[in-house]
């Protein structure tokens, strides 16, 4: 039915209109009971993808579902890394020594955006991996996020863009891989990653919109392996917003919306940012296929300051004003 009509016909319907009767033996109790939906389910998306022509590779996910997983691009567009930071050395070289070490994506480039660091150590570190694939770009003004990374993508050279956190760790190499095949696909804008805590408790899978007044992660705090909810923590699906901590997105899309709302200096620009592409018609995509461990704003610290507090009330008010409809919903 999809392949014959579009996303946007697609609905939600709030009622119960199919029941099962849950007997022993029957799939409704345990799927396990009974292998033939999941080979049914293998054979319709074989069929699906043979119909679109689309090459997919089909892997078994826990919880009797189906990865589509896609190959990379060939050949491999450039992958333009943008990473803020302001000293913080432990974090920053962890960050871009476990990417260069354990990443398989053959052609990216990173571009260090250092907003005023002033470590003696950290400015060691830049001077040290500064190559042809490594640049550090200084930007010398007060810290703002979307501003940041704004002045990252003016520079960089690829097709495609990726927004990291100074605070995250590499888990395994076909991270960059996933996260690519997907941002490359016609109707898809912004790709985002599982992200986990360091004691192995997710920390993002996706964002749901009006969560806690603005926006909230789903299954934060859940264990590592989790299933979330009808295994949803384990699938790729659509989401109005990913976090901007590890965001892939196509580079015409990033020009097409303007960048990230500078006016939105710390909170919430990458939700409005995701917003705003969901409304030229491409869909937001949270992949649990490229995990990677977030040592949370360790770097920029708490929102603990009266000051902070207050720039932190006007983010929540504009993007209540901006976005009232869609919170709403």
């Amino acid at each position: 039915m999809i392949e014959r009509s579009s996303p946007e016909r697609v609905r939600h319907i709030p009622k119960v209109l199919y029941h099962w009767r849950a007997i022993l033996g029957s799939t409704a109790l345990m799927l396990s009971e009974k292998n033939y939906p999941v080979e049914a389910a293998k054979r319709a998306l074989t069929d699906h993808f043979q119909r679109i022509g689309e090459a997919v590779e089909l892997v078994p996910v826990p919880g009797d579902h189906w990865r589509a997983r896609r190959p990379r691009p060939e050949p491999a567009p450039l992958v333009s890394i943008i990473i803020p930071t302001r000293n913080g050395h432990h974090l920053i070289s962890r960050c871009i020594d476990t990417l260069v070490a354990k990443t398989l994506y053959p052609n990216y480039e990173i571009l260090v955006v250092d907003n005023g660091s002033d470590d003696p150590k950290t400015l060691e570190y830049f001077r040290r991996i500064e190559s042809d694939r490594i640049a550090v770009l200084r930007y010398d003004a007060p810290f703002n996020y979307s501003a940041i990374n704004n002045h990252g993508v003016r520079h960089a050279r690829g097709s495609i863009i990726a927004l990291l956190n100074n605070d995250l760790e590499i888990i395994h190499g076909e991270w960059l891989d996933e996260m690519v095949s997907q941002a490359v696909r016609p109707g898809i804008g912004c790709v985002g990653a599982l992200l986990y805590y360091p004691n192995d408790t997710i920390q993002h899978a996706g964002v749901v919109i009006g969560m806690g007044g603005v926006a909230g992660h789903l299954f934060r705090d859940f264990p590592r392996g989790t299933d979330g909810r009808c295994n949803r923590a384990r699938l790729t699906q659509n989401f109005s917003a990913v976090t901007a901590a590890c965001l892939v997105v196509r580079r015409e899309v990033f020009e097409q919306v303007g960048g990230l709302d500078e006016s939105l200096a710390v909170a919430f620009n990458d939700v409005d940012f995701c917003l705003r592409v969901r409304a030229t018609g491409l869909r937001n995509l949270w992949t649990p296929f490229a995990e990677l461990y977030h040592h949370e704003s360790a770097s920029r610290g708490a929102e603990d300051t009266p000051e902070k507090h207050e720039r932190f009330r006007r983010e929540v008010e504009a993007m209540i004003e901006r976005w009232r409809d869609v919170i709403a919903t």
